[in-house]
Order: C-alpha cells, then structure tokens, then sequence
C-alpha cells in the first residue's frame, strides 16, 4: 500500500509543476530539509515539494527525517552545520523539545523555517507554516456529525502528544461536538499519526465500546488503521470514520465508501512557500511575510467533491 501511495504522489508531483516548477542548478548552496518519516504520505509529500521547490530556486536540496526523535533532529541540525546549509526547512520532532536544535541553528547563523508542526518559543525561527488545525477540525467534525447524526457514542483516536497540532485538533472537535448533548465520547487512545497503531488501538477501543457508531481520528493513518480493525471484525458498516489530511489513501477510502470524508491540509501550499521565504530571506534579508506564524486553510473532502482531488494534497482549481 506504502509503495502504491509514494507513486501516486511522485505522479501527482509531476502533475502539479505549475506549483513545483523543474529543476535547476544548485549555485545557490545547499538547503537543508528535514522531515518526519517519509513512509507517512503526508511527511513524503512535504519533503518531495520541498525539495523540488529549492532546486527551481537555485539550490542542492537534501531530505532526512528523524521520525519524531529529538536527538535524530539534533544530530541532522549537526550534520546541515557542518554542510554549511544556507537554510533549514524543519518540521519539528517535538514542540518543546525541539528548541534546543533550532537554537543550535540559529547560533550558527542557519535560518530556520518551520513546516506543519510548530514550536513553543517564537522569535527563533524566521517563518512557522501551517496547517490552520483548529479551522480544519471545526469543517471535520462538522462533516463528522452531518454524516453520523446528532445522536451516537463515539470514540477518538489522538495523535502525539508531543505535536502541539494534536491538542488543537482534538479541542477543534470537541468544540463542535459538545454542542451536541446526545454526542456521548465513549473512549479514546492515543495512537501516534500511526497506522498500526490506529489498527490495534482501534480493536481495544471496540472491545470496550461495542456500541459505537462513530470514530473521529486526528489523521488519516489512524482512521485507515481504524478502518482495517473494524473490517475485521465486521463492524465498519455500521460506523462512520473521519480522518484528516488529505492522503491518497484516505481519498480512496472515501471513493470506496470506507471513510466519510477527510480534511485535505495543504501541505503542497505551505511547504513551496516555506523555501521561498527562505530564498527571500537569504536574498534581502526579510521573507516577504509579515508575521513568523502563518496559517493556512484547510478544505474537507467527501463522496460529494472527491472528483475535484487532483494531485495528492492539493485540489483541483
């Protein structure tokens, strides 16, 4: 499944050039790009953008990931010092844990831009992109809720308490789903943006809770784990699952009646602007934006607008 993902979305690359633009000679010097594990579609796309957006520009373009881990995100901030990057694009391990490698940066004279996730220190790194997660949670539970009802026990799967994007989703939905009074959450695990996790948190979550009719999860992979614990035990037919982000897997849970909907991030959007405020900022010294943090919308996909997904993270316009 992994395999297929990751060549729909180097298809889908391809497919969005106006956004990536081709190629071109590293004379700029070397930007640093560092991710959080390729094997989520999502943190795929976010360095492939990534990178193709720095060598248009003029730069040699590196991606690592350090999957959640601070002292793997230290010792790539070590390794992009020592290759005497020109920028680092980073999206951060952890929001308090990772200060330490950012100041670490900065004091070699290394700007940072943070992508997807964010850091609890502001005023270290020159740009913080991403997703608008409180606005994306609110437009899913309120999908959640259109196609489940206004009356069910539910359960939700969290991500890593370590991401601040998390809590933000998470209190996104409550916000909305406590409006419903015959909404009753019934349970819920964390399970780490993981797949496996989601499988295997979702099978204990239906064990406890066997009258459940609705799951509502942080991300994709959770749901889709969700999704496979439920087939398994003949459940899915009469649950409703939710996810968020907007991968190729998700979409095709949607087109095949397995997943009620997801909210598309933008991660195409946001990580092509964060290595164009760095080039900015290597050229003129300021990034063109106004404020270190920056938001950007989310949309929700369902049955009714899943034709108008074009390349992977992005609509068609």
């Amino acid at each position: 499944m992994l395999k297929k993902s990751k060549s729909l979305l180097l298809a889908g690359l391809v497919a969005i050039a106006p956004i990536l633009g081709a190629g071109a000679a590293s004379a700029e010097g070397l930007m640093t790009i560092i991710v959080n594990d390729p094997s989520n579609p999502y943190w795929f796309t976010e360095g492939e953008v990534a990178s193709a957006a720095a060598k248009e520009l003029g730069y040699e373009a590196t991606v690592s990931s350090h999957k959640g881990d601070t002292n793997t995100e230290s010792n790539l901030i070590d390794t992009a010092i020592t290759n005497r990057s020109k920028a680092i694009i980073l999206d951060p391990a952890n929001a308090d844990g990772s200060v330490g490698a950012v100041k670490k940066a900065v004091a070699a004279g290394i700007p940072v831009f943070l992508v997807n996730a964010e850091i609890n220190q502001e005023g270290l790194a020159k740009a913080q992109l991403v997703s608008n997660n409180a606005q994306g949670a609110a437009l899913g539970a309120q999908q959640w809720v259109e196609t489940l009802g206004d009356t069910a026990n539910y359960v939700e799967l969290l991500g890593a308490p370590s991401d601040n994007n998390a809590a933000t989703r998470s209190n996104g939905y409550k916000t909305v789903l406590s409006q419903y009074p015959d909404l009753k959450l019934s349970g819920s695990e964390v399970a780490n943006w993981d797949r496996r996790q989601g499988y295997s948190k979702m099978q204990s979550l239906l064990q406890a809770n066997p009258g459940i009719t609705g799951v509502i999860s942080g991300n994709d992979e959770m749901a889709l784990g969700a999704i496979a614990a439920l087939k398994e035990a003949g459940a899915l037919s009469k649950i409703t699952v939710g996810g968020f982000d907007g991968s190729p897997d998700a979409v095709a849970a949607i087109k095949a009646g397995e997943l009620a909907y997801t909210v598309l991030q933008p991660v195409a959007v946001f990580s092509k602007a964060a290595v164009q405020q760095a080039d900015s900022f290597l050229k003129t010294g300021k990034t063109g934006v106004a404020t270190e943090k920056q938001l950007f919308d989310c949309v929700v996909i369902t049955k009714d607008n899943v034709d108008q997904y074009g390349s992977p993270f992005v609509m068609k316009d």
